[in-house]
């Protein structure tokens, strides 16, 4: 019964998802196609969230479309996570300044993890979705997220980060250099670290909400990067300290 309930609650995370990603109505085949779901349960919960009032059934097109209660239930969190709105619009104005992918990013446990991506239509664009976790101690916005903490505090997550095999075992002295180059510099540079021909160029924003600290990375192509780094480091630079004084 644990289990079953389990799968259900996570189908029906991932049933709303389709919706965030093709933003339109969508035929119940169009939504079981896309995530495999057996037919009769998959159409069991979608008449389960209509009756919930999460979804919208149109009969006359036999399709389906998430209500404003879905709106509603989340309608907090973007002040919660950001403030009083200034980072969306500024991450979206470092997006067209840099044109590459500009990530934010938040520790999740012994992981960072993507909360808000704008996407860049160059070739070899990082394409992963909200909710992609990097290892830690291992990723340019993970060694972000670990320069704002103490040494002890960094000490305590490379013991528990090594323990669980997270991203393979680092040295003490391994991590801290990482941790010293992107204190020293005011941001990571990061190559390959984790895809291949990929690299990001992050640095960590002001304190949030709540104490929250986040990281903002410009990803792409490393040859892009390498050949834009100082006008990107210039960009994100400039938005973090428009955001200081915001």
């Amino acid at each position: 019964m644990a289990d079953g309930a389990v799968k259900s609650a996570q189908r029906a995370l991932e049933i709303l998802e389709v919706f965030a990603r093709h933003k339109r109505p969508l035929a119940l085949k169009e939504i079981l196609d896309e995530l495999g779901y057996p037919t009769s349960s998959g159409s069991a919960l979608m008449k389960s969230l209509v009756q919930l009032g999460y979804l919208d059934y149109d009969r006359e097109r036999r399709t389906y479309f998430p209500t404003m209660r879905i709106a509603v239930l989340g309608a907090w969190v973007p002040n919660a996570l950001f403030g009083d709105g200034q980072l969306l619009p500024a991450l979206e104005d470092l997006h067209r300044k840099t044109g590459e992918t500009v990530i934010l990013a938040v520790q999740s446990d012994l992981h960072a993890q993507y909360v808000h991506l704008i996407h860049s239509a160059e070739p070899l664009q990082v394409r992963v979705p909200p909710g992609t976790l990097r290892p830690l101690a291992r990723s340019g916005l993970g060694l972000v997220l670990l320069s704002g903490k103490t040494d002890a505090e960094i000490e305590r997550l490379r013991r528990r980060i090594n323990a669980a095999g997270e991203g393979g075992v680092q040295s003490r002295e391994e991590l801290m250099a990482r941790v010293g180059e992107v204190r020293a510099r005011g941001y990571a540079l990061s190559k390959n670290a984790i895809s291949p021909g990929v690299g990001v160029i992050g640095a960590a924003l002001p304190k949030g909400p709540f104490g929250r600290v986040a990281a903002v990375g410009v990803a792409g192509a490393v040859a892009r990067l390498d050949e834009k780094k100082d006008a990107i480091v210039a960009d994100l630079q400039a938005m973090i300290q428009w955001l200081e004084h915001a």
